[in-house]
């Protein structure tokens, strides 16, 4: 006998086991020096145990009295809740070694999606890394790759000096606006209709690609290029632990801007150098030039797949037409 139902509290002792044995599971855990790149598949119950609560949702395929599967997901964003979010995340999928992959992935994605529907959700995200034996798995249940992330790593970035890009200043919360207008015009308009076609649900994801609870300050910074209008953007998040200091971007490819932002992010970590990573899309070729230039190496490339579960229809552009009479 074999179904698919909502996990409980006594399936997490054979969760964790499958877990362990490693068969099938979404996960790529990366080590270099001090480094432990950030893995989609927790090692404990810690991240398992909210699914039991309101944050995220996991089910298990049971056979003969025996879970052989799980399969994790969690609102998206994270910050407003699941009981208002219209897309999901897929965390975690592991299925045992004596199992079928194919088969108990499939059940677990048809049943995730259908649950989803039920709840007002219209689409499924996941991310994996490009050579990640369950790519063939998600693609066979209808996800299709809409981007390319490359997480750029420096063991020991050195300290750069030169000019700061001319227009540089501190981030303001009255500079959103133009911050949305600068990612639809880097980012292309199909993964852009996917991710954020509107400046609520960028707000909203921003958190979830830059970092969550910013605390202005020394250890975060946040600044803009504005040259009439914003032309490029950096965060620098320093870190007091073994986890890396984070850059992030946004830049239009302006003559020496790339370089001149990697430069201006890296003096403000002195004199705190040590593990830096970055992560950018595949558009961000010329930030991932300036930083290759840098010493900076591709740590991991990872595929973000996409399923639609429900047709969006795009709202009609409001413009100004010419009035007679």
């Amino acid at each position: 006998m074999r179904s698919v139902r909502t996990a409980s509290f006594r399936d997490l002792g054979r969760i964790e086991e499958i877990q362990r044995e490693g068969g099938g599971e979404l996960s790529e855990v990366a080590n270099r020096g001090t480094v432990r790149l950030w893995s989609l598949v927790s090692q404990t119950l810690s991240n398992i145990l909210p699914a039991l609560y309101s944050e995220t949702l996991l089910y298990v395929v049971e056979e003969d009295g025996v879970v052989i599967a799980f399969i994790q997901a969690s609102n998206r964003p994270a910050a407003i809740g699941l009981a208002g979010a219209t897309t999901l995340q897929v965390l975690n999928l592991c299925v045992a070694p004596e199992a079928d992959p194919d088969a108990a992935g499939r059940e677990l994605v048809d049943h995730l999606a259908n649950q989803a529907l039920q709840r007002g959700i219209h689409r499924l995200f996941v991310r994996l890394p490009l050579e990640d034996r369950l790519v063939p798995l998600f693609r066979k249940n209808n996800f299709r790759q809409y981007a390319i992330e490359h997480v750029m790593y420096h063991d020991l970035a050195a300290e750069e000096s030169g000019a700061d890009p001319l227009g540089l200043r501190q981030e303001r919360r009255r500079d959103h606006a133009q911050l949305y207008q600068l990612y639809r015009k880097l980012t292309p308009r199909g993964i852009a209709t996917i991710e954020a076609p509107t400046f609520r649900e960028w707000r909203a994801l921003r958190g979830e690609w830059f970092g969550h609870h910013a605390t202005r300050g020394d250890s975060d910074q946040q600044f803009v290029v504005d040259r009439t209008e914003i032309v490029g953007w950096l965060r620098v998040q320093k870190s007091s632990s073994t986890r890396p200091h984070t850059l992030s971007f946004m830049a239009l490819p302006e003559d020496h801007l790339p370089e001149e932002l990697v430069g201006h992010a890296l003096a403000l970590l002195s004199p705190t150098l040590g593990p830096v990573w970055s992560s950018l899309r595949h558009y961000d070729s010329h930030m991932i030039e300036a930083l290759r230039a840098r010493g900076f190496e591709t740590l991991i490339t990872q595929s973000l797949m996409v399923k639609e579960l429900a047709l969006r229809l795009p709202l009609p552009e409001k413009g100004l037409v010419p009035a007679f009479g």
